[in-house]
Formats: structure tokens, sequence, C-alpha cells
């Protein structure tokens, strides 16, 4: 008799599997595009937010991410079939949570809050649909979603004002050590022929994130031990800092040695993705240098875990869609009552409370005689007010001038939000020497107090002292975080996010003690309080 020469996978019960293994796979296709749009009708100012973002160089990488996780999902579908398929209930609670912060976040409109409330869901409808075993597998894939949501506005400002500092510091004590004369004053790096703007110079810094994302996936991927692994990520920080503090030496050398056209050009040339690719070559060199000080003689592409065809499963043994599920149901249930909840919510209009203009503002208050300073364009671009008075006030008996400054912000809801002068000042190249509070008696004529922040600064031989607070609907605010809190709690209950920041700061003139400088501002916060009064709309907006 002669040997059967049948194709395997044309006998029944194989073509059988098989086509029950497609029909299983289309089903999870299907389940979850139920879920990602019902997702998006809840979330969908968060999302649209999002996506809008994504058009910034910080996270234009955003695109590739979906597509990046699919692929390394579908990368560990044998180890999943292996891990087996365990629908369970504690899903979804984490998705009731997720639901609420989206909740909370649309009242407020802070979309922050909406955007990781939708993180937070669809981790719970996974979690709910394969159970804990199978999301251990492919818990990396999953967390690099969090790649996808722009990082809290006022986090991302701290965070680019301290490494712009670092940066800019870092760049010209590398000209110096060259031996090429260089000076950093606040915002300026002089070159002496070339002024550099320590914005410009630090343009790199947009590409944190793009590199912090591709720093993960490099580590997941890596073939090393945890540590390095830990290591090749964190370290896409400091790559990202000496990157634009070698753009700001080489900016230097150039200038030095060929002129500014030439440095100009460099300037153009090296930003942008150059800056990214370069990054990207680095942590790279960093990988293969961690591979040999543990004794591994691989090849770049041998250090990575590219293999696509592991553990493939068994014929027949994909596993049935989540829609048999009861936990995966019930989650369906509560996504479908919020997107009817979602879709019923009336638009709430945000409550701007009218306000004075702030060019009517008075220059002469009480004895104090003032003199308007405006402030250049490119810091109204990075300060984003509607409204603002900055004004230089010298009393009769004074020869030390107070330097006021209110910003006035209509709405703080999308990122634009009243800036710290604690965050703002290391970036005049001033040093803080004293930071607590104090109080302010009898500022309204009536005894009462008002607390204030109070900073020292120096810079060299130069004093100054600051007084700041921050004035919110009525409330007068010390604590930048208690800020953010009472945005928050004021857009969801009074559906207002409304602020100001008053700032006022004065020098310690030569012979002057800083208790006199001090007594100074603590005189002008008691002539300009009524007038602030007057401008910033207070509680009674809400109330009446």
């Amino acid at each position: 008799m002669r040997p059967s020469t049948a194709n395997p996978a044309s006998t029944p019960g194989v073509g059988r599997d098989a086509a029950e293994a497609r029909h299983h796979t289309i089903g999870w296709l299907l389940s979850g595009a139920v879920v990602i749009g019902l997702c998006v009708a809840i979330f969908f100012d968060g999302v649209a937010k999002m996506v809008n973002d994504w058009s910034l160089d910080e996270y234009s990488h955003a695109w590739l991410i979906p597509f990046i996780s699919a692929a390394l999902i579908w990368q560990k579908r044998g180890e999943l079939a292996a891990a087996g398929i365990r629908p369970t209930w504690t899903g979804v609670p984490i998705v009731v949570i997720g639901l609420a912060a989206g909740l909370f976040g649309e009242l407020s409109t802070i979309f922050a809050i909406i955007q990781y409330g939708l993180l937070i869901t669809l981790f719970g409808v996974v979690v709910s649909s394969i159970g804990w075993r199978a999301v251990k597998v492919i818990w990396a894939p999953l967390a690099y979603f969090i790649f996808l949501v722009p990082l809290p506005t006022f986090l991302y400002r701290g965070l680019a004002s301290n490494m712009q500092l670092i940066s800019s510091t870092l760049g010209v004590d590398m000209i110096r050590l060259m031996g090429i004369s260089v000076f950093l004053e606040g915002n300026v790096i002089d070159l002496g022929i070339y002024k550099l703007q320590v914005v410009e110079a630090c343009s790199g810094l947009r590409y944190l994130f793009p590199l912090m994302s591709f720093g993960f996936l490099l580590a997941y991927l890596y073939k090393g031990r945890t540590w390095e692994k830990i290591l090749l990520f964190v370290s896409t920080g400091p790559i990202t800092i000496f990157i634009n503090s070698f753009r700001i030496a080489v900016t230097g050398v150039i200038v030095d040695r060929f002129g500014i056209e030439t440095a100009e050009g460099f300037l153009h040339f090296f930003e942008g993705w150059i800056i990214f690719i370069f990054g990207v070559g680095l942590l790279f060199l960093e990988m293969l240098l961690l591979a040999r000080l543990s004794g591994r003689t691989d090849s770049l592409a041998d250090l990575l875990e590219l293999q696509w065809q592991r553990q493939q499963p068994a014929s027949g043994t994909a596993a049935a869609p989540p829609w048999r599920a009861p936990p995966y149901v019930v989650n369906l249930a509560l996504l479908a009552v919020m997107t009817s909840v979602a879709l019923m919510l009336p638009a709430r209009a945000e409550v701007v409370p009218p306000h004075r203009n702030f060019a009517t503002f008075p220059m002469r208050i009480d004895d104090w005689r003032g003199q308007e300073e405006p402030i250049e364009q490119v810091y109204l671009n990075v300060l984003k007010l509607e409204d603002y008075v900055h004004a230089n006030y010298v009393a009769p008996d004074e020869r030390v001038p107070v330097n006021f400054f209110l910003a006035y912000y209509p709405s703080q809801r999308k990122g634009h939000s009243a800036h710290s002068p604690r965050s703002c000042i290391p970036g005049g190249g001033w040093e803080m020497m004293q930071v607590d509070q104090r109080r302010i008696d009898n500022v309204d004529g009536a005894g009462g107090a008002l607390s204030v922040n109070r900073v020292v600064i120096a810079k060299g031989t130069l004093q100054q002292v600051v007084y700041y607070w921050f004035q919110q609907r009525g409330r007068l605010l010390t604590n930048e975080y208690a800020v953010k809190w009472m945005i928050f709690w004021d857009a969801l209950t009074q559906n207002r996010t409304d602020g100001a920041m008053i700032r006022l700061v004065t020098a310690v003139h030569p012979g002057e003690s800083p208790d006199a400088a001090e007594a100074r501002l603590a005189d002008f916060v008691r002539a300009v309080y009524h007038q602030v009064d007057d401008f910033v709309p207070g509680q009674e907006t809400a109330d009446g």
C-alpha cells in the first residue's frame, strides 16, 4: 500500500480547527473594535485633544505607538496561548475607576484626567477579558500605551525649565573648557559677537519624550539583565540633556572659529529629527557597551528579541472571543451606559466672569507712582496669559522701585495656567537663597492678613526679595499644588477656572538691609491689595 500524500491541512479535522481559529481571531478583533469605539465616544474630548497634541514635536511619535504595541502583542501570541485566556471579574472595578475618572475629567474639562481615565478603562477591559496571567505576558506592550498621553502641562513646564537650566549650564561649561569666553545670564547665552536664546539652544529637549518612548521599547527588546534594561530607559533623560549641551558647545566653537552665519546654519541643521536620530544612536552604543561589559560579543541584532515566530500556538487552540465571558459582557454594558450618559450630558460652557480691562490699572496708587513695562512677545508666548499688568512703582521717600506683575487667566483648563515664580526664577540666572512664607497684617485696612510666598534670590552681589501669591476665584493661595487642586474642584463645582498670579520684586539696595526691602514690599502690598481685588474676579461672581 502506498503511503498517503494528503496535505494535513486538507484533512477535515485540521481544516475545521483552522477555520475556527480564524473565526476566533476575527471575533477578538471585532470585540476590541467595539470597546475602542465606545471608549472614543465616552472620552471624546480627551481623545480629540490628545490626537491634536500629536502634531507637536514633543509627541509626534505617538502615531506609531498603537501599531508597535500591536506588533509586540502579536510577537507574544504563542506565550499568550500557553498562559491561557482566563477572564476575571477583578478587571471590572478597574473599568469603573477609569470611567469615574473620565466623568470627573469631562465635568471639569481637565484633559489629562480624561486621557488617563481612558487608559485605565482599556486596561480594565483587557484584564477582564484575558486574566492576570496573560496580562503578565504582554505587560510591556500594554504599558507602552502610556506614551500616548501628553504629560500634564504643569509637570511638563517644570521639567522643561529644569532641563533647560541644566543643559545650558553644561553647554556653557563645555565652551569654557575649550578656552572660549562665554557668559550665561538668565535666558541668554552670550558668546560676545553672538547671543543665543536658551529656549532656542535647548529646543532639542522637545525630543525627550520620543527618545523616552524609543528607550522603553529598546529596553524591552534588549536581551539583558533587568538593571541593564532599567539603565537603558532611565538614561534617555541624561542623553537628551547631553545632546543639547553638545549642540550649545559646538555652536560656541563655530562662532569663535567660523563666524555667526556658519553657526546659525549648524543650529538649523542640528535640530528636529536629527537630534532624535543622534539620541537613538547613543542608546544603541550604550546597549553595545553594556553587552561588552557583561562579556557578550553578540551583534547588535542578536542583542534584541526580534524573533516573531516563537511558541506558535497549536492548531485549534485559539481562545474563544471575549463576548462569551460574563466579565466582558458586564464591561460592555458599563461602556454602553456611559456612552449614553456622555451623549446626553449637555455641553458645559465654561463660566468666564467679566473683568475690568487691565489697561486701566492705575499707575498712581496712594503715594506710589508707576511706570508700565511691556513684556516682550517671546515671553508672552510662553506665559499664555490673557491680560496682565507689569510696572515699576516708586514711593516718594524710596529710591528703589517695586516691580509689580499681575498675570490673569480667564481659563486655566487647556494648559494655560499661572506660572509659579519659583519655577521661573532659576531660568533668569538667579539663585534662590531662602524660600518661606510671610504674613502681612492689615492689608485691607480692617485688620485682615495676607499670607504670601517669600523668596530671597541672589545673582553675584545682587540680591532681591520676591513676594507672590495666587488669587483664584476668591481664594488667596500660596501652595502651587493647592492651586492645581482648586482649579479641578472649582471646574467641577462652579465650572470656573479663572485666576491670577501676583508677584512683587524689589532689590536690596547697597547699604540696605533685607528687612528694609521687605518693609517696602509689605507697604506696597497694602496699597495695591484693593486694586487687585477690583480687577481680578472673586467668589461673588459664581455666587451672584
